[in-house]
């Protein structure tokens, strides 16, 4: 698994990179577009023009791949909800503790930064 960053800055750039890979996980918010990638991840991947890294991080899961390689956790966590992950799950990931470990840092009043 890969290590946390601190920070995941969504520019211009990103943006650009990860086109395909936004539109592929915002396609998840329709049944139809669900029950065909899930009959084959790989075979969805490539109908939405994700370049092979982008693919593998999708099919792998890889979360913090996904994020390096342009993509926004709004989009991402349309697919996270595919495989039944909350979003404190992905926050866990994200900063490298577990869900448990996120959850109890968010009902603390969350991260201070000064």
């Amino acid at each position: 698994m890969k290590k946390a960053h601190d920070n995941y800055i969504l520019d211009i750039a990103q943006n650009r990179r990860g086109y395909a890979l936004n539109r592929l996980c915002g396609s998840l918010r329709h049944a139809e577009n669900r029950e065909r990638f899930t009959a084959d991840e790989a075979a969805y991947c490539d109908a939405y023009g994700l370049s092979p890294e982008q693919k593998k991080a999708v099919v792998e899961r890889d979360w913090i791949g996904m994020q390096d390689l342009g993509a926004s956790i709004f989009y991402t966590f349309k697919l996270a909800m595919m495989d039944e992950k909350s979003m404190q799950y992905l926050g866990g990931v994200f900063t490298g503790m577990t869900t448990e470990e996120f959850a109890a840092e968010l009902r603390s009043g969350g991260r201070r930064f000064g």
